[in-house]
């Protein structure tokens, strides 16, 4: 039999084939939306372009004022010299000079115009260097300690830190540091301040951030074999969210103690008002009203119980007899920490007069 050759009905369009899914219909907020976020992300795309290219443009303008000036400098001068040269030559072997007759008004001109430009500069620069040194009144107060490798700082209501320094945002931060072990330095390089962190003494440093943000704290000091782990961060905040996170801390523990509470503790544990009572009936001086005040030593000098005169008392007694005293009380070299002798300042500094 011969094969059929009809061929098979033609199927209908669209018969067996897959249905394309209806698209979704368009949301016109969210196509504005979208076009706004664009634009936004445009200009600020284009802020920072402007903001870019003027930085370039001010960095090219300074050269340029830095180099037209230092080459006005080298013209004038070469100028200056090839002039003499040519005109004040010695002009024959035999030419003898005509003498110059000295003015007095002119020497004292140019000594004494350069000598007020330098005192001004002088003075000016000094009391640049005072203010400095001397933390406003209302500075933050916070201890810190260096130890190999960390930094370990304590706010003034008991909130602890190691390697981070939360702060305020423009108001003065007043540091006072010391180390336990070897010579520290404190460097936060975009606040241009660095203080070195020495055993056995304090030192005090302060500075003000003026902007939010969180930057590089480092050792700028050689310190042992871990020396460049010796990082952290200071985190500078909003006044509100400074205080939000100092009331974040639990209270009650030991550690949340602050420095004056805590130091009357390790006061109260080394039996410490035996001696130094309150009416001055111990077998030591009272210690109420002492911070600040000049106190009278048993070789007829007087010295201002400062922090480094009450920390030398601590670890040295007989340094430093008060007048009227014997030198009976022990020494507490190698039995507190530095935290410990921190915390004892900060409770005598707190005592008032009675």
């Amino acid at each position: 039999m011969a094969e059929s050759t009809r061929k098979p009905p033609p199927r209908k369009a669209g018969s067996g084939q897959r249905r394309k899914p209806a698209a979704a219909p368009i949301d016109p907020e969210k196509v504005a939306a979208a076009k706004a976020a664009k634009r936004v992300e445009a200009e600020a795309a284009a802020e920072r372009k402007a903001a870019e290219a003027a930085r370039r443009a001010r960095k090219q303008r300074q050269r340029i004022l830095t180099y037209g000036a230092i080459g006005l400098v080298v013209v004038v001068i070469a100028g200056l010299i090839a002039v003499f040269m040519v005109r004040f030559r010695r002009r024959s072997p035999d030419g003898i000079g005509i003498p110059v007759r000295p003015s007095l008004a002119l020497e004292a001109a140019w000594t004494g115009i350069p000598l007020g430009i330098v005192m001004i500069i002088f003075f000016w620069g000094a009391s640049i260097f005072a203010t400095m040194q001397h933390p406003p009144a209302d500075a933050v107060p916070i201890n810190v300690v260096g130890k190999q490798w960390m930094w370990k700082l304590q706010h003034m209501d008991g909130r602890r830190e190691i390697n981070e320094l939360h702060i305020p945002v423009g108001r003065p931060v007043k540091l006072t540091m010391t180390s336990e072990d070897v010579i520290h330095s404190f460097f936060v390089p975009a606040f241009r301040t660095k203080q070195d962190v020495v055993p056995g003494r304090y030192t005090r440093t302060w500075f003000q951030a003026t902007k939010v943000g969180t930057y590089h704290l480092f050792c700028a000091e050689y310190c042992g074999t871990i020396h460049s782990g010796m990082i952290g961060q200071v985190v500078v905040m909003e006044a509100a969210d400074y205080e939000q996170w100092l009331s974040g801390s639990t209270p009650g523990g030991p550690a949340d103690l602050p420095p004056a509470a805590a130091g009357e503790v390790v006061f109260d544990q080394q039996g410490c008002p035996s001696c130094h009572r309150g009416d001055a009936s111990g077998s030591g001086p009272s210690l109420a009203g002492l911070f600040g005040r000049s106190v009278r030593l048993s070789d007829g000098t007087t010295v201002v119980a400062d922090e480094e005169y009450i920390r030398e008392s601590i670890l040295d007694p007989g340094a430093k007899v008060v007048a009227g005293y014997q030198p009976i009380m022990p020494t507490y070299q190698g039995l507190l920490s530095e935290e410990a002798i921190m915390q004892l300042i900060a409770y005598i500094k707190s005592l008032g007069a009675t």
